[in-house]
């Protein structure tokens, strides 16, 4: 999908109508690909199809994968849709991975929820996990949002610069990006490992990646 998503989308929308229009029937990787699309395009237009697509899904009782409910988030925290947002990452199941964290995260940005927002963060420093327990991990580019967010309340900033640090000290940043998550294949036990190895240098700093894990 990482690949595919860099490629113009031309003719993809109409391609996805038409397999709506034809009764194709959508399984699970079907509707992460249709969730995908959605997302890349980004528009009024793909967030209600993408709304319909989801919602006939839960009325004939399907199971949407965790993924395709991501996309879903994403796309309508892309369009400023906060409450649809929150509403469909409530309705995720087993929402611990590093993509949920992250999501949970933007979700709180766009709704001003920054008190909640920095409690969030101070939680995943904190605790006394198992070694066998991974501790969440927060994406730079989704940490820089959240700074920018609270940089004209000085104790937030206080709060979260601090905070900041412990994240970086424990390794809880990855340099990868929303959609680098988002399009990572969990399947493939190298690449989580090399993904969830990957961590950030400085905050101050927000460089995109040179090299994306999935470059063609």
């Amino acid at each position: 999908i990482w690949n595919w998503l860099k490629k113009p989308s031309t003719g993809a929308l109409e391609v996805l109508i038409e397999m709506k229009n034809q009764d194709v029937k959508f399984n699970k990787d079907t509707y992460v690909l249709a969730f995908a699309i959605c997302y890349k395009l980004n528009s009024p237009e793909s967030l209600k199809i993408c709304t319909t697509l989801r919602e006939e899904a839960l009325i004939k009782g399907e199971v949407l994968s965790r993924r395709a409910s991501c996309f879903a988030v994403a796309l309508a925290l892309n369009q400023n849709q906060v409450a649809k947002a929150t509403s469909i990452f409530s309705q995720i199941m087993k929402p611990e991975s590093v993509l949920c964290a992250n999501l949970k995260i933007l979700i709180h940005i766009k709704a001003n929820m920054l008190k909640a927002l920095i409690q969030i963060l101070k939680d995943a420093t904190e605790g006394n996990l198992s070694k066998f327990v991974k501790r969440p991990e927060f994406s730079e580019e989704v940490l820089a949002k959240a700074r920018e967010k609270v940089k004209d309340v000085p104790a937030l900033l206080a709060r979260f610069d601090e905070i900041y640090e412990k994240l970086q000290i424990s390794g809880q940043i990855t340099t990868y990006t929303l959609d680098t998550l988002l399009c990572h294949t969990p399947g493939d036990r190298k690449s989580h490992m090399i993904l969830l190895n990957k961590r950030t240098v400085s905050h101050r700093t927000c460089q995109p990646l040179n090299q994306s894990l999935w470059a063609e």
